[in-house]
C-alpha cells in the first residue's frame, strides 16, 4: 500500500474532490423521497396540481445537479486513478531495470509481464471505483437509515438490524474470496508463460510436429484457471441474491408496519413510500459496495502481486561515482582476473563454475570452448558484473569489478549476446544504443568490422532501413552482425562475443575473426565459440568442462596436451580431413 499511497499524493486534489463531488450527488439523491412524500401527501392528498408541478421541478433541478456532480467525480476520480496507475508502471519497470538477472531469473518474465500489464490495470480500475463509491455508498447506506429515523423511530429499527446483516453478508464473502484472486493472477502467470513460450517457440513447435500437445497442455492450464475463475465466481455470485432476500424482507417489514400507522393516523402513505425508497437506495448502494468489494478484493491482490517485486531488492550493490581504474594498475596490464572464482545461480543445488582462476592483459584476445553446459557464457556474465561470484574475486582493469560503478562498468565492457536481439526501429538506431554519439562514419566501420556493411548498403534506405519487432525482417546471420557491429561502436575496452556468430557461414566467420584482428591493440576480445576454427589463432584459450578450467593455452599446447580439447578438435575436422 504505501507505493500506492506514494504516488496517489501527487494527485490530492482529485482525490479528494472525486469522493467530495459523488458525496454531494449521495445529498441531492437523499433529498429525493422527501419530495417525493411531498408529492403524494400534500399535492396528490389535496389535488394541488401546482405543488405537484413545483416539486417535479425540484426533483429535475436534484437530477441535473446530480448529474453534474457524478460527472466531475468521475473525472477527478479517473485522471487520479490513470495518473496514479501510470507512476506506478513506471515505477515498477524502472525497478525492473535495476533487479539483477539472479532476480529476473527467480520471479520469471512471463508474471512480470503480467504484473507490468493485468495487476497494474486492476489496481487501477479499483482506485477509479473506490474514489467514486467507496465513500459514496456508506454515506448512502447511512444516511437513508438516519433519514428514516426522522421520518419514523420505530420503523426506522427495520433499518438499523438490516444493515448489520447485510454487512456480514458482504464482508464475509470478501474476506472469502480476496485470497482465491491473487491465486486466480498467479494461474494467469502460467497460462501467460505457456503462451509465450509457444509464440516465441512456433517454429519448433511446427517443426516436430508438436501443436496437437502443445494446444492439449495449453488447454489444461486455461481450463484450471477458468474453474478457478469459475468458482470464485461462484461464491461471489452469493452476494447480490443474499442481499436482495434481506433487503426485501425489510421492506415488506417497513410495509407491515407502515400499513398499521397508517391506520393509526401515525404515519401518511406518502412517509411510507418514501421509507420503502431510502430501503431501495440502500438495497441498490449495498449492491454497488458488494461490486466494489469485488473489484476491491481483484486490486488488492494486484497491488500485493506489484508490490512483492518492488520489494525485491537488487543482489547487486553498485558504486555510485565510482572513479576509473587506473592505468597502471596493481597487477600490471591485466584487463580481466579471476581468482579462485566460484558461481551458483540462485535456487541451483550445483555450482556451474569452480574454482576458475586466469589473467588476460590487455589486447589479447580470449577463446572460450566446452561442451554445451560446461559453463561458458557463466563465466563471460561474470566480467560485465552480470552475476555475482558466490566465491573468488572477479577484477576488470585490475580492480574489483565490485568496485565499479555500473555506468563505468558497462562502458567499458561490450558483450554481444548467444541470442541476437534487435528493437523495434531502424539499423541506426539500433547501432546508436551502443554509442548515442557516434557519427555516421562510425556506424560504418563499425559495420565493416562486422562484415554487416554489404547487406545494409543493399537495403534501400541503408542506415535508416526499418528494423521489424525482434529483428524479424532479417536472417539469423544478419542479426548476429548488425549485434556485434553495435557493441562495436561502443569502443570498449573489453569486447565479448558470447558463441555470437554461429549463425555464420565459416566464410564470414573467417573475415569477421580477420576483421576483429585489426581491433586497437587496447581492446581485449573474448570469443565464446562451439567451432575451435574460431578460436584457434587466439591468444589463449580456455577449456571448460563441467564448470572448472581443465586446461589453457595457445591451440597447438592444448591440441598436444588436453584430451577435452583434442575431442572437440577431431570431432569437427578429423571426418572433414579424410575425405
Amino acid at each position: 500500500m504505501k507505493y500506492l499511497l506514494e504516488h496517489l499524493k501527487h494527485y490530492k486534489k482529485e482525490s479528494i474532490l472525486a469522493p467530495l463531488f459523488k458525496m454531494l450527488e449521495a445529498l441531492f439523491d437523499l433529498f429525493v423521497p422527501i419530495v417525493v412524500a411531498d408529492i403524494i401527501n400534500v399535492g396528490i392528498g389535496n389535488q394541488d396540481n401546482v405543488y405537484i408541478m413545483q416539486r417535479c421541478g425540484i426533483l429535475v433541478l436534484l437530477a441535473l445537479v446530480g448529474i453534474g456532480c457524478s460527472f466531475t467525480a468521475q473525472f477527478f476520480a479517473a485522471r487520479a486513478s490513470v495518473g496514479c496507475a501510470a507512476r506506478l508502471r513506471h515505477s515498477l519497470f524502472a525497478h525492473i531495470q535495476k533487479l539483477g538477472y539472479s532476480e529476473i531469473d527467480t520471479i520469471g518474465t512471463s508474471t512480470l509481464i503480467t504484473r507490468m500489464t493485468s495487476d497494474i490495470n486492476q489496481v487501477q480500475n479499483g482506485i477509479n471505483m473506490v474514489l467514486r463509491l467507496f465513500l459514496r455508498s456508506p454515506f448512502i447506506v447511512f444516511g437513508a437509515m438516519i433519514m428514516a429515523f426522522t421520518i419514523d423511530v420505530k420503523i426506522a429499527l427495520v433499518f438499523l438490524a438490516a444493515i448489520p446483516v447485510l454487512s456480514v453478508i458482504i464482508f464475509g464473502i470478501m474476506k472469502i474470496t480476496s485470497p482465491l484472486y491473487k491465486k486466480i493472477q498467479g494461474r494467469l502467470d502460467g497460462v501467460l508463460g505457456i503462451t509465450r513460450e509457444n509464440l516465441t517457440g512456433v517454429r519448433v513447435i511446427r517443426a516436430f510436429g508438436k501443436e496437437e500437445s502443445e494446444v492439449e497442455r495449453f488447454e489444461k492450464n486455461n481450463n484450471q484457471l477458468t474453474s478457478m475463475q469459475l468458482h470464485v465466481g461462484h461464491i461471489s455470485a452469493l452476494m447480490n441474491p443474499l442481499t436482495y432476500v434481506v433487503v426485501n424482507l425489510a421492506i415488506i417489514a417497513i410495509l407491515k408496519m407502515g400499513a398499521t400507522s397508517i391506520n393509526s393516523g401515525v404515519l401518511l402513505s406518502g412517509d411510507v413510500v418514501a421509507l420503502v425508497n431510502y430501503m431501495s437506495q440502500i438495497l441498490v448502494e449495498l449492491v454497488k459496495l458488494a461490486n466494489l468489494i469485488v473489484l476491491l478484493s481483484k486490486a488488492m491482490a494486484s497491488l500485493h502481486r506489484v508490490q512483492d517485486v518492488l520489494d525485491t531488492e537488487p543482489s547487486m550493490k553498485f558504486v555510485e561515482n565510482a572513479v576509473q581504474a587506473n592505468e597502471n594498475n596493481a597487477y600490471g596490464n591485466e584487463a580481466v582476473g579471476f581468482e579462485n572464482v566460484s558461481l551458483t545461480y540462485a535456487g541451483a543445488g550445483e555450482e556451474s563454475l569452480t574454482n576458475i582462476s586466469f589473467s588476460a592483459k590487455k589486447g589479447q584476445t580470449i577463446g572460450v570452448i566446452g561442451g554445451t553446459g560446461s559453463g561458458k557464457s557463466s563465466l563471460v556474465n561474470l566480467i560485465p558484473r552480470f552475476y555475482d561470484a558466490t566465491a573468488g574475486q572477479v577484477r576488470v582493469m585490475g580492480k574489483p569489478v565490485k568496485e565499479w560503478g555500473r555506468e563505468e562498468l558497462r562502458s567499458s565492457v561490450s558483450v554481444v549476446m548467444q541470442k541476437a536481439q534487435l528493437f523495434t526501429g531502424t539499423i541506426r538506431s539500433n547501432l546508436l544504443w551502443g554509442n548515442t554519439e557516434a557519427t555516421d562514419e562510425e556506424l560504418w566501420k563499425a559495420l565493416e568490422l562486422a562484415q554487416a556493411a554489404e547487406f545494409v548498403h543493399a537495403k534501400p534506405r541503408g542506415l535508416d532501413e526499418v528494423v521489424e519487432q525482434g529483428g524479424r525482417n532479417f536472417s539469423g546471420g544478419q542479426k548476429q552482425r548488425l549485434t556485434i557491429a553495435r557493441a562495436l561502436v561502443k569502443q570498449p575496452d573489453i569486447l565479448i562475443l558470447d558463441d555470437s556468430a554461429s549463425a555464420l557461414d565459416f566464410a564470414t566467420d573467417a573475415a569477421l575473426r580477420k576483421a576483429l584482428a585489426t581491433l586497437p591493440d587496447y581492446i581485449t576480445v573474448f570469443i565464446v565459440s562451439q567451432r575451435t576454427s574460431s578460436l584457434k589463432h587466439a591468444d589463449r584459450i580456455l577449456v571448460l568442462d563441467d564448470g572448472q578450467i581443465a586446461d589453457q593455452g595457445t591451440h597447438e599446447e592444448l591440441l598436444e596436451r588436453c584430451d577435452v580439447y583434442r575431442e572437440i578438435y577431431e570431432s569437427q575436422f578429423k571426418k572433414g580431413e579424410m575425405h
